[in-house]
């Protein structure tokens, strides 16, 4: 059964397809539009290998692009606030229950540092640690804890 687009499958919405190749397109254009090295800087902000970028700016795929990647998206290929009001208007007929930009992490964010290799395991294993160190006291501080 169809209503406003979307179909119902055992009670459930399940996103109307043409609505998700949209916001797609939206996205496949913003990318042609953007330095050559935003797909793959993408990727890497999402966490994810560049097949996953080619599957979710594909409006021929209907793999849909998961709410919690909406701001990575966003902040990592550099939207113009028309460009992101097309975006979410077409993800939000596609995906009507959804509300994008929550992640569940809440107001967590992943990001991705790059350390030198020592070309030791164990030496390599102790920077990380330090790091990850460092980054916990941080937020230990920044929550008052």
């Amino acid at each position: 059964m169809r209503q406003n687009g979307v179909r119902e499958s055992a009670g459930r919405a399940v996103a109307d397809l043409s609505a998700v190749a949209d916001y797609k397109r939206i996205l496949q254009q913003v990318l042609e539009n953007r330095p050559a090295g935003t797909r793959l800087r993408l990727a890497e902000a999402l966490g994810k290998n560049r097949s996953f970028i080619s599957q979710i700016t594909n409006p021929n795929y209907s793999v849909p692009i998961p709410a919690a990647h909406l701001e990575g998206i966003f902040a990592t290929c550099h939207f113009l606030s028309e460009e992101k009001e097309r975006f979410l208007a077409a993800y939000h007929r596609a995906h009507p229950h959804r509300v994008p930009g929550v992640a569940a992490e809440g107001r967590w964010r992943e990001i991705v540092l790059r350390l030198p290799n020592l070309r030791d395991r164990d030496r390599n294993r102790q920077l990380e640690e330090l790091v990850k160190d460092m980054v916990q006291r941080i937020v230990r501080l920044v929550e008052g804890k």
